[in-house]
């Protein structure tokens, strides 16, 4: 079974809150309530939401105020934002992004906009999916049986350096800068150093062996993955992963 996803809806209007949470478990999504930033740092604390819907207004601590926080926590950083308010001067609106906000909603705001929001800012945390199978001149992926080969012969990878060829091979000749393979390979939501590709993309070649050529370095741009063989053996692919 999929699991819900988990909303932490910070909002101190109860019938607002209420309204909120009933939409949110009609459309498949798991909401946890708080009324003030007291009662939803707890929440965190207790379990890590997937997004939180934060209201501006608060009693006590502002919204303002909390999503800096959070953003400045490294428990919490990761968690997209979407603030709620009433608020919808252009100022305002700058002062909710600056303080780490992914996304703003101004009340009154339609169930069908909050939702698509929501799911706008899981898709962009979220690491890319890619086509089951995928070939590249004599090199075939497969996801589902997350099995890769080169002319035939059985390569094993370890799970991050699948999911950077699985990447790569799904935007052939296309270079990446190691931001971007950090974004859509790990997921934007993961804070870590660009050598980070770096290692990556050599333990990937080391494993690929003669099909190594096929992952090309763009001095000053990224990496990209070429259909140029890796060999002139002239060997043709049967597309199968039997063992030979």
């Amino acid at each position: 079974m999929k699991r819900q996803a988990g909303v932490l809806v910070v909002e101190d209007e109860p019938a607002i809150a209420e309204l909120i949470a009933v939409n949110l478990r009609h459309n498949g999504f798991a909401p946890t309530l708080a009324q003030d930033g007291a009662a939803a740092q707890r929440a965190l604390d207790a379990v890590l939401p997937d997004v939180i819907l934060l209201d501006w207004m608060l009693p006590g601590e502002s919204g303002l105020s909390l999503a800096r926080r959070w953003r400045g926590a490294a428990r919490t950083k990761a968690v997209p934002i979407i603030m709620l308010t009433a608020r919808s001067d252009e100022a305002d609106r700058v002062a909710g992004l600056d303080a780490g906000a992914d996304d703003y909603i101004s009340k009154p705001f339609s169930t069908k906009e909050m939702l698509a929001r929501i799911r706008a800012v899981l898709r962009r945390r979220a690491p890319e999916q890619a086509d089951q199978t995928v070939q590249l001149a004599n090199l075939l992926l497969d996801s589902a049986t997350h099995r890769v080969a080169f002319n035939e012969q059985m390569l094993k990878l370890g799970p991050t350096e699948f999911k950077l060829l699985q990447f790569l091979m799904n935007h052939p000749e296309r270079v990446h800068s190691r931001s971007q393979l950090l974004d859509r390979v790990w997921g934007d939501h993961v804070y870590l150093e660009e050598r980070t590709v770096d290692v990556h993309i050599k333990r990937l070649r080391e494993t690929l062996g003669e099909a190594a050529s096929m992952i090309e370095t763009v001095r000053g741009a990224g990496y990209r993955a070429t259909a140029k063989p890796a060999s002139t053996t002239g060997a043709t692919w049967s597309g199968d992963f039997s063992p030979t």
